[in-house]
């Protein structure tokens, strides 16, 4: 019997996978498994996975002949999954010892469908400790409770599938898997849909996920297209909430919440690259259009200036010419 499977994606981190495995044989366990997915990576990392494959208690390694991002990485490593709970780690980021016993140990002391824990944000020699946007800890609440309020951070907005461990219910009913093919903003369908579908879920202030951020080959530091892959991510969000029972009270969430990355994005848009970044506007000022209107204007309304000024105005620039799509 598996009781917990870890899904752990590697693409090209040839530098950082030997420490993220170090990490798991430190909180291997006769009844856990690793899955090891290798996304086609064209470094060394391949290599690396094979060792591990023979000397990690529990690996499991499995090799992508294409590319597929990281959405596709972890359905991979779901469907291969055995045990009673899941949990999933990136291959760049490690782990204390014996985390994973304690995180088991949290959800089946609950008993509730999902745990969401804190993390360690590590960029360079940095250690920043990032807590879930949620007060109440070590208590069984409904998942869809802390969708709100519209106009602060909340669960939905804390979208690391790794700070976290889900019941094997929860895949069987088809809530664990990721959009296929989103090569960023994966998580917020995913945390979107726990959240309104799940029926249970607790928070609570266990540390041990360390999350390297500022790595070069990560897709948050990369200005290309594939960035653009958070406006399928959030019209996802968009249209999934506008058919939920309550979406008269959750859009205004998920409106917000689509506008502010829109900004965030525009005001650094040098990042990007020049073809890229033109797509951008294009393509956001679109997703605004598509957006329910009346939502939309109450939501820009509530913003800050600088932000709703900036929205307003992409709001206002002409369609674009046929062929650009979100």
């Amino acid at each position: 019997m598996v009781k917990l499977s870890v899904i752990v994606p590697f693409y090209n981190v040839q530098q950082y996978a030997p420490d993220t495995l170090k990490s798991l044989r430190a909180n291997a366990r006769a009844d856990f498994e690793f899955i090891l997915v290798d996304d086609c990576s064209r470094d060394e990392t391949p290599d690396i996975l094979a060792r591990a494959e023979r000397e990690l208690p529990g690996a499991v390694y499995v090799r992508h002949e294409k590319n597929g991002g990281l959405a596709t990485a972890r359905n991979t490593g779901i469907d291969k999954a055995r045990g009673d709970y899941l949990t999933f780690l990136d291959g760049d980021d490690w782990l204390a010892p014996g985390y994973y016993e304690q995180l088991l140990a949290s959800i089946e002391d609950l008993g509730c469908d999902f745990v969401r824990t804190d993390h360690v944000q590590c960029t360079a020699r940095a250690r920043t400790i990032h807590r879930v946007p949620h007060g109440r800890r070590g208590v069984v609440l409904r998942p869809r409770d802390a969708i709100l309020p519209a106009d602060r951070s909340t669960s939905v907005d804390y979208a690391y599938a790794w700070a976290g461990i889900y019941h094997r219910r929860l895949a069987d009913r088809g809530l664990l898997h990721f959009t296929d093919g989103l090569r960023t903003a994966e998580d917020r369908p995913w945390i979107w849909k726990l959240h309104r579908e799940a029926e249970s879920f607790a928070t609570v202030g266990l540390l041990g996920v360390f999350y390297r951020r500022g790595v070069a080959s990560s897709l948050t530091q990369i200005g290309d297209v594939r960035q653009l892959d958070f406006i399928r991510a959030f019209d996802q969000v968009v249209a999934e909430t506008a058919e939920d029972r309550d979406a008269e009270k959750l859009l205004p969430k998920a409106v917000r919440t689509y506008c502010a990355i829109i900004s965030h994005h525009l005001g650094s848009i040098e990042r990007f690259e020049p073809s890229v970044a033109r797509k951008l506007k294009s393509m956001s000022a679109v997703a605004l259009r598509r957006m329910p209107q009346d939502v939309l204007d109450d939501a820009l309304d509530s913003m800050d200036v600088q932000r709703a000024t900036r929205l307003r105005r992409l709001r206002r620039r002409p369609a674009p010419a046929a062929g650009v799509a979100a």
